[in-house]
């Protein structure tokens, strides 16, 4: 500890305050042997780079709910004990403004000041042997005392001491392609704003975005995204719940394991305030617990209703928290209740949507890096040509044809006989092209083109027996063409009739198949058998949906008379399945999405 000379004390002693006999574990009578100590005698680090310090209020008579500004107090606290020393573990008194308050160090990071060093390379250590001297330099971070009422405003110059990024952070160590815009924009709304400042935060007068929905299509990587997120943090791991391990048979239970995944966030924000590290916690499959209300989820019970209740007032109730980060996953953004999803709560709404062909690329070179790594990749596979091919694919699918073309060099390489034993060239095996091209016949898009029902269609070829045939395969390509290459025609719908037999099916398949889309649907009768009109609707709903997600689609609508189950006479058609084909056939895609729609009818 440092001393200071007193007119009214007698030289040669030393009196310790109350907070310092604390410290040193010393009582009023007991003798002690104090010696001078020389901090050069260390070595070089003698300063203190960076000082961590745990205040409150030392009297319960003497406090104030007027918040304690960081900067103010820090430079109060430097001109109070500039050049004393410093070690974790020492307790303090100040008085500021009549109000007697308690410090305790916490860590220090002692730096050589000759050095041009940063001292951001120094370590943050807590043994009380590690002393240093307090300069005029020194940053200091203030944490509330846990025990005590008094109120601290975030610094306006230094940003959170909780930094919650880690420094040797780097977006390509996380093992994600395709997906450089969607993190870049989740880092933006989600985490920008808790590296700056938490005094700059509190003068623009907004609140840290508490929750982001991942939503789209199987496969493209939503889970991957936020199972990585825990790899940028600084210390602190994620919760990963999914949706069905939150409902329990029990009453009350599924609600109380909303709250316990909230309660460490709520109990450091009560201690640290806005000092609170960041709690995050990723909601994996969020639709089978967070339906909407009224629509019957958890079995009538009313335990679906109870659980969004319940997360609704977590995210943004009375007591807000402002340390937690809610990122919420689903493949049914429809079925979330409405009121999740407004600001405050899942505010951010990030589609992760089927990567185009630069991102198919690097989904590729990261899936197969270690092949290349490890001289196992022959030198004739080309990941450009791989990425062209694979239109369509989710990131799940290149993964699975990486492993089948893997397979089939395995296979290259299994004694004759026996599935059991290896070939003794193994050492020699490589994945070559061959592989990867047997494994796209192996491994098909969900969201690709219907190549078997588009050849079953064309099963007898196309007949030119009249030159009608050529002119209508003409206008075909003309309107493809029109589809393909313009910017204002995103909704293109074509008929084509005639009587049975005639070839319609068959020269909208070849139409269609020649134009190269990356998706191409075939929707016939066949495909609905059985099927209520309910159902009808919800299939055709989905082919639409489907064809949105990508740039350029063709849906072939077969035999529209049998679907909508037409007839000369009695009940004429179906007509909510007529009124949902009249929206769908009709309402404007995305804008990056264009439609092409053969309609077929018989006559």
């Amino acid at each position: 500890m440092t001393a200071r000379p007193t007119n009214s004390f007698p030289p040669g002693c030393i009196s310790l305050s109350d907070p310092q006999r604390t410290w040193c574990d010393v009582g009023m009578m007991d003798p002690i042997v104090a010696e001078s100590f020389d901090p050069f005698s260390q070595g070089p680090s003698t300063y203190l780079g960076n000082l961590d310090v745990e205040v409150g209020f030392a009297s319960v008579k003497k406090v104030t709910d007027q918040p304690f500004d960081q900067d103010v107090l820090a430079d109060a606290f430097i001109k109070n004990f500039e050049n004393q020393i410093f070690a974790p573990g020492q307790r303090l008194l100040m008085d500021w403004k009549n109000i007697p308050m308690m410090f305790m160090v916490k860590t220090v990071q002692l730096v050589d000041l000759s050095m041009e060093k940063s001292s951001a390379a120094a370590p943050t250590v807590s043994s009380p042997s590690a002393r240093g001297i307090l300069t005029r330099h020194t940053p200091i971070t203030f944490y509330k005392d846990a025990k005590s009422p008094i109120k601290l405003k975030g610094s306006a110059k230094r940003p959170a001491a909780n930094s919650i990024i880690a420094p040797d952070f780097k977006f390509e160590d996380m093992g994600i392609g395709g997906l450089d815009k969607e993190f870049s924009s989740i880092f933006r709304r989600a985490f920008a704003s808790r590296i700056f400042p938490p005094g700059l935060i509190e003068k623009l007068g907004i609140q840290h975005v508490k929750g982001i929905l991942l939503f789209g299509p199987p496969g493209t990587g939503k889970t991957l995204i936020a199972r990585q997120i825990g790899k940028m943090l600084n210390s602190r791991e994620p919760k990963v719940i999914n949706g069905p391990e939150v409902l329990n048979k029990y009453v009350g239970q599924s609600e109380e394991n909303i709250r316990k995944l909230f309660a460490d966030a709520e109990k450091e924000y009560k201690e640290k305030g806005d000092e609170s590290g960041l709690h995050i916690i990723i909601f994996d499959e969020l639709d089978a617990v967070c339906k909407q209300r009224g629509s019957g989820a958890g079995g009538g019970t009313g335990v679906g209703d109870s659980v969004v209740n319940q997360l609704l007032s977590k995210l943004d109730g009375v007591d807000q928290l402002n340390n937690i980060l809610l990122i919420g996953m689903t493949n049914r953004m429809d079925m979330i209740d409405d009121a999740l999803l407004r600001p405050g709560r899942l505010e951010v709404h990030m589609e992760i949507s089927l990567p185009d062909e630069d991102g198919r690329a690097q989904i590729l070179k990261i899936h197969t890096s270690k092949m290349l790594a490890n001289n196992v990749m022959d030198h004739d596979v080309n990941v450009a040509e791989l990425a062209h091919l694979t239109k369509n694919f989710s990131g799940a699918e290149i993964g699975g044809l990486v492993k089948s073309a893997s397979s089939f060099a395995f296979n290259r390489h299994v004694k004759v006989g026996t599935v059991a034993g290896v070939s003794d060239d193994i050492e020699n095996m490589k994945v070559n092209r061959a592989d990867f091209f047997n494994a796209l016949d192996e491994v098909k898009a969900a969201f690709g083109v219907s190549e078997e029902e588009l050849e079953t269609a064309m099963a007898a070829g196309i007949l030119h027996y009249s030159p009608y045939i050529e002119n209508i395969l003409k206008d075909g390509r003309l309107f493809v063409d029109l589809v393909k290459n313009s910017a204002t025609t995103s909704l293109l719908s074509v008929l084509l009739h005639g009587p049975p037999g005639s070839g319609k099916t068959a020269l909208s398949a070849k139409i269609a198949k020649d134009s190269n889309f990356p998706f191409i649907k075939l929707v016939s009768a066949e495909n609905m058998v059985g099927f209520s009109e309910m159902a009808k609707i919800q299939y055709l709903n989905k082919v639409f949906t489907d064809a949105y997600k990508s740039p350029q689609n063709i849906v072939v609508v077969d035999n529209i008379e049998r679907i909508i189950e037409w007839v000369p006479i009695g009940p004429r058609f179906s007509n909510p399945v007529l009124q949902a084909l009249m929206v769908l056939l009709t309402k404007q895609p995305p804008a990056v999405s264009y439609l092409f729609i053969p309609g077929f009818n018989a006559c």
